[in-house]
């Protein structure tokens, strides 16, 4: 009885795989496709790139607020990315219309003044063109965005259910577990097809589940949601420390090196400090110090201080609960960025793998039709011999 409940549930988990993967699989395709060139979006941006040479570093830096005003005929300054490094550029967000919203990024030679204006190249183009087909299909976002939640979705079943029929159907020892774990190079077409389906599948499983979900913050809403009850912790509050303000300036507002000074004071270790500048909307310095000698690069500490120079919050990211760390990181989880240069290697590959299997499941699918017409017509030959005498 048990094994006939097992026999009903796998060919019930076999259909469910087949038909969702037929249904889904040239989407699923597109958005893997764009998802294994996004991984290194910026690094192919940055390639094709003006730099800006930064040279006699034995000289003085020019101020902070100096730099700043310098910059201002361009729009409203935003923020500035101070490298460690002294012979990197610094780089200011600039809005510079109202209608760029998150403002463009201009490269300052802190030693000369010299700036670099964002340019638009042939790389930035295509890679808007992939941005757009993974997020909406090229379509409308508001046509586009469900239909990738939905595939999204399809996406993980098919990895779950692959899972369970990645396990052998017989009694599971490491003698058949092994088998899948192997791709047979020597013999048949049809079966290094499946290997390469099977096996490489396997292998990606975990980091295509992990894109999955995060991926489905950007679809639906009631994902968000769910996401953030799960860990206890809202995912993408960009509004959690928008509560902090300056109460009422005691002097002349500090200037914007001081704030500086003062990040390095509050966190002494060597890094990159982001600076958001005080607007309208939040009259306060938000500032991000990264860790040089971290294994992440998007992992960072945390200030707010006010134009008194008065520390309003502090908090290092090692402090923070685990819950936290991943719902203020999902971006990174999701694009691979979380570890820097190894995790986008694994994602990319684990993205090129996801990219073959809608390829190599619709190859498994013609070769089992194949084979059921090659034994209906031995049937029916055999059936017609045995007629005929």
């Amino acid at each position: 009885m048990k094994k006939n409940k097992d026999s009903v549930f796998r060919k019930f988990t076999n259909d469910v795989h087949l038909w969702l993967g037929i249904a889904s699989g040239l989407i699923l395709f597109l958005i893997c496709l764009s998802g294994t060139i996004l991984v290194f979006d910026k690094e192919i941006r940055a390639f094709f790139q003006e730099e800006l040479v930064i040279e006699n570093t034995d000289q003085k830096k020019i101020s902070l607020d100096n730099l700043s005003s310098k910059l201002e005929k361009f729009g409203e300054v935003q923020s500035a990315k101070i490298p460690e490094s002294d012979d990197k550029a610094y780089e200011f967000r600039i809005k510079t219309s109202p209608e760029k919203r998150r403002g463009e990024i201009f490269k300052v030679n802190p030693y000369t003044a010299e700036v670099l204006k964002p340019q638009k190249t042939f790389a930035d183009a295509v890679m808007l063109f992939f941005f757009k087909m993974h997020r909406w299909l090229l379509f409308d976002s508001s046509i586009g965005r469900p239909i990738v939640g939905i595939a999204t979705l399809i996406f993980l079943i098919l990895t779950f259910s692959g899972l369970i029929l990645w396990f052998p159907k017989k009694r599971i020892r490491w003698k058949s577990l092994k088998r899948g774990l192997k791709i047979k190079y020597k013999g048949k077409s049809s079966r290094l097809n499946h290997d390469l389906h099977n096996t490489l599948g396997f292998y990606a499983s975990l980091f295509l589940i992990i894109m999955a979900l995060t991926g489905l913050n950007w679809s639906f809403e009631w994902c968000r949601d769910l996401n953030s009850f799960v860990l206890g912790e809202k995912v993408f509050n960009r509004n959690a420390l928008s509560a902090y303000k300056t109460t009422s300036l005691k002097d002349e507002a500090v200037s914007f090196d001081e704030i500086y000074q003062q990040s390095k004071t509050e966190f002494p270790f060597p890094g990159d400090v982001d600076i958001n500048f005080p607007s309208t909307e939040n009259d306060v310095f938000k500032i991000r110090k990264y860790h040089a000698e971290s294994l992440s690069p998007v992992f960072y500490d945390q200030l707010i201080i006010d134009q008194n120079a008065e520390v309003l919050y502090k908090q290092a990211f090692k402090d923070h609960a685990l819950n936290v760390q991943i719902a203020s990181h999902i971006k990174a989880l999701h694009t691979g960025e979380i570890y820097g240069w190894l995790s986008k290697w694994i994602y990319f590959l684990a993205c090129l793998i996801a990219t073959s299997l809608p390829i190599t499941g619709s190859i498994i699918f013609a070769n089992k039709l194949k084979l059921k017409r090659q034994k209906m017509l031995k049937q029916n030959l055999k059936v017609n011999w045995h007629r005929k005498f």
